[in-house]
């Protein structure tokens, strides 16, 4: 057992840990932040996607050990009911969710990728990579395809990802 300190959700947290123990299991079974779901847990689906240190990781994939002292935001630190980050508005209003399992995974890669993008991150669409790549369909759905909808609602997450990117910051 060894002792970790996460910055979660703008919260110091601090857990004691078997040194096996993924992030994703620390968040769900410690710090009982169930928001991230635990899909494939290996790192095929996307379900678990949280961020850390504003990059996006399946945290299914992580040991919790390895982020000792990181940021970590879930999709418990987004928003909350009444005070919903842009993002899920968005996919609220598109219907960008069916069952919802994918959602908080779904959400959480979408306010990353719309990161990456204003930071200039190439994607493997990004036709120009001396340009800043820009928000397409295309561009998105490539940065989202590590994210598995089963419902398919793929074109309506789409659709609120856009409406984000468009809106004034």
């Amino acid at each position: 057992m060894v002792r970790v300190s996460l910055r979660v959700n703008d919260e110091v947290r601090s857990v004691d840990l078997d040194t096996r123990t993924t992030l994703l299991d620390a968040l769900r079974e410690h710090l009982q932040l169930t928001g991230s779901k635990k899909g494939c847990d290996h790192g095929q689906c996307g379900a678990c996607t949280v961020m850390v240190e504003g990059q996006r990781i399946y945290s299914c994939l992580t040991l919790a050990v390895m982020h000792e002292g990181n940021t970590v935001t879930t999709i418990e630190g987004l928003g909350r009911p009444g005070n919903l980050h842009p993002m899920q508005a968005a996919f609220v209003k598109h219907d960008g969710y069916q069952c919802g399992y994918c959602t908080p995974g779904q959400i959480c890669a979408s306010v990353a990728a719309l990161d990456e993008i204003k930071a200039g991150v190439p994607s493997h669409v990004t036709a120009d990579l001396m340009a800043t790549p820009q928000v397409t369909a295309d561009e998105l759905r490539e940065r989202m395809s590590g994210n598995i909808c089963r419902c398919g609602a793929y074109s309506n997450i789409v659709d609120a990802i856009i409406e984000v990117a468009r809106s004034p910051a």
